[in-house]
């Protein structure tokens, strides 16, 4: 599933808070903020069941249980009215329990990118394509804005992980593609040079694109800034899989 597709229950949880439940809008009905976030929490961990001790260290970081007992417990039930009978199961231990066809944005960002990868692999790439392009659709916006937490900042990790992948594989896509989408190539890879400055891949198809644009001598100074770069910050030379890049460049 992408999200191209339609299911009937559809999340969202990067970028403003989305909830379509059997065609119908539910977040503005949440309980608070703090509603918000016991649902985000629930969606990414339906997988698993959630202690109650689980889901006050989501909500309060650091408050002892027993202290906040009945909010949480005023949420739960207000939660469980909100979406229906046995959508959360459980009672000391809580399950959400979405529909199969149920579609979460962060869930289809790490599916869409493993995809994206394998087709490189295959090279595959207009393939490719249309993957990479759903992954960065969703990583490219904050998960739950405003809002701070432990598992928060996890998730905005593993989602910052996920866009350089995806913007990695777009650009491999477009470069293996070529013609026209060689300036998708090279702008994606400035993008990624700018974000990891230390990290090899962007370069790499930042000087191919460039040299087979004809830009030859711009893909050299690519090459230069990179090598004086981690000769500064690390004390060591491009790796063999750049430095061959480099000598393509030279027989050009």
């Amino acid at each position: 599933m992408t999200l191209a597709s339609t299911p009937s229950t559809r999340v969202q949880l990067c970028g403003p808070t989305i909830i379509e439940w059997d065609g119908e809008r539910l977040e503005g009905r949440l309980p608070g903020r703090q509603g918000r976030l016991l649902f985000a929490y629930l969606v990414l961990n339906r997988h698993r069941l959630a202690t109650r001790d689980d889901l006050v260290e989501a909500l309060w970081p650091g408050r002892h249980p027993s202290a906040i007992e009945t909010g949480l417990n005023a949420l739960i039930s207000k939660l469980r009215k909100l979406l229906g009978p046995g959508v959360i199961d459980g009672r000391s231990s809580l399950r959400l329990k979405l529909k199969v066809d149920a579609g979460v944005d962060v869930e289809a960002a790490r599916r869409a990118v493993h995809q994206a990868e394998s087709q490189v692999a295959l090279g595959e790439w207009k393939r490719a394509w249309g993957p990479s392009l759903v992954a960065l659709f969703v990583a490219e916006r904050e998960f739950l804005p405003g809002a701070e937490a432990p598992w928060i900042d996890e998730e905005r990790h593993l989602l910052a992980d996920i866009r350089l992948r995806a913007l990695e594989a777009h650009a491999a896509a477009a470069l293996g593609t070529g013609g026209t989408e060689l300036p998708g190539a090279i702008r994606t890879g400035r993008q990624l040079v700018r974000l990891v400055p230390l990290r090899e891949s962007g370069y790499q198809v930042l000087m191919q694109a460039l040299a087979r644009e004809g830009n030859i001598a711009e893909a050299l100074s690519v090459y230069a800034a990179l090598r004086v770069l981690l000769r500064d910050e690390l004390g060591v030379s491009p790796s063999p899989k750049t430095q061959a890049v480099y000598d393509e460049l030279l027989h050009a």
